[in-house]
């Protein structure tokens, strides 16, 4: 039997940056905010995809984003507790 090699690895072993993020936001009357979901285990956590294709599939063509750099979603999320 052959082993089976994903296209992609979920948690990179380097960490390097992934360039501006397409991330989730839900609008609200103050503007927008970040949506933040739940793993599995029901832990908070932050998501940015790293195209608009990629996220539409996760998502559906009607959910908004916009543009984050990773640092700037993560300074977003610190603050809630979600690491």
């Amino acid at each position: 039997m052959t082993p089976t090699i994903p296209d992609e690895d979920p948690e990179p072993c380097e960490r390097f940056p992934a360039g501006p993020l397409f991330v989730p936001v839900r609008p609200g009357p103050e503007g927008c905010s970040a949506r933040f979901f739940r793993t599995p285990p029901g832990v908070r956590t932050a998501v940015g995809f790293t195209s608009k294709e990629r996220l539409t599939a996760a998502l559906g063509s009607d959910q908004n984003w916009i543009r984050l750099s990773e640092p700037a979603l993560r300074a977003l999320a610190e603050p809630l507790g979600i690491h």
